[in-house]
């Protein structure tokens, strides 16, 4: 059984409190820290692991730096994107795993090689037997509405408000540059509509839409598929090796654990970087969908490899990143 969500709060606040500590203390010899039964940071010297131990966290010596692996990053964030592709540093194997899909073959997974190469024991390649691609079809369901000329579907994240402007809510950026004018059903009456500037895609991947007079209520919660909603009070980023939820129109709920932070993605409709890693599967149709834990809105589903038959990695947008871009709060 589960510990419950305040529960799984309180542990995640705490280690990562710990953690902010721990870096403050190792850096510059440290290469990231993860959240799980016990707080592990990855310090690179014999001192900054005694700092770690200290401080009540368990240490585990490595060879690259966080800076190293920024560095790193850099580096493939700056190269000829190659769709199907995707990267992210992770502090347990201490290099940036590169990911890459069945459609990188021939010309691609040369241009591919050739980019990882001077990087050597850096990077760590990896293949899916599944194609990366973007969600697009949607918590609850949200349609092109009958005055949209895009009969697209995906879902809604997180209702939100801005001081002086419509009550709105939050779903994915690749969803808000098809789809402008939002419906509870296919070619239904317009319900809200993402005003200027409001999609940002690719680069980002979050768009707003401001509800209209008439719109239905929407209160501050999830979906949870059933017969039941999680409320949600706040907002924060994630942390590595937490567990959390996802709720979307396709696929109702599923759960799982934060694999990955700043995580980049080659869609073939564009380059996103600054994603959250999951071992969460998601369908189309569940594009900007909500990633939660207990009451803390986490991220926007973007999207992944797999299914939930099979099971699936997915990629999240941080909903504060968005939350911060429109002034907006959840809550």
């Amino acid at each position: 059984m589960q510990p419950s969500a305040p529960l799984r709060r309180v542990a995640t606040l705490a280690a990562t409190a710990l953690a902010v500590v721990a870096a403050v203390a190792l850096s510059p010899h440290s290469a990231g820290a993860s959240a799980g039964q016990k707080l592990v940071v990855n310090p690179t010297t014999s001192e900054a692991a005694g700092k770690v131990r200290k401080a009540g966290a368990e240490p585990r010596k490595v060879r690259f730096d966080d800076s190293t692996l920024a560095a790193t990053m850099v580096t493939l964030n700056a190269s000829e994107p190659i769709p199907g592709t995707a990267w992210v540093p992770d502090p347990r194997v201490n290099k940036v795993v590169v990911t890459a899909d069945p459609t990188v073959t021939g010309a691609k997974l040369t241009q591919l090689t050739t980019v990882l190469k001077p990087l050597g024991e850096k990077v760590k390649l990896e293949r899916t037997d599944s194609e990366l691609k973007m969600y697009l079809s949607g918590g609850d369901p949200i349609h092109g509405s009958n005055v949209s000329s895009v009969r697209a579907r995906c879902s809604l994240g997180f209702n939100v408000k801005r001081s002086g402007k419509p009550d709105a809510f939050l779903t994915a950026g690749h969803c808000g540059n098809r789809v402008t004018s939002w419906s509870t059903s296919d070619g239904g009456a317009e319900i809200a509509l993402v005003p200027e500037g409001g999609s940002s895609f690719p680069g980002n991947d979050y768009a707003i839409a401001e509800y209209n007079a008439g719109a239905p209520e929407h209160p501050s919660e999830v979906n949870l598929y059933d017969g039941d909603a999680q409320p949600i009070a706040a907002a924060r980023d994630a942390v590595l090796n937490e567990a959390v939820q996802r709720s979307g129109s396709t696929t109702g709920l599923h759960g799982g654990t934060v694999t990955g932070l700043n995580a980049t993605v080659n869609f073939r409709e564009g380059q996103v970087t600054g994603l959250i890693k999951t071992d969460i599967c998601a369908e189309p149709g569940d594009s900007g969908g909500p990633l939660f834990s207990g009451t803390d809105a986490i991220g926007l589903t973007s999207g992944g490899t797999g299914n939930c038959t099979d099971g699936g990695t997915t990629y999240f947008q941080p909903v504060v990143e968005a939350l911060t871009a429109f002034g907006a709060t959840v809550g």
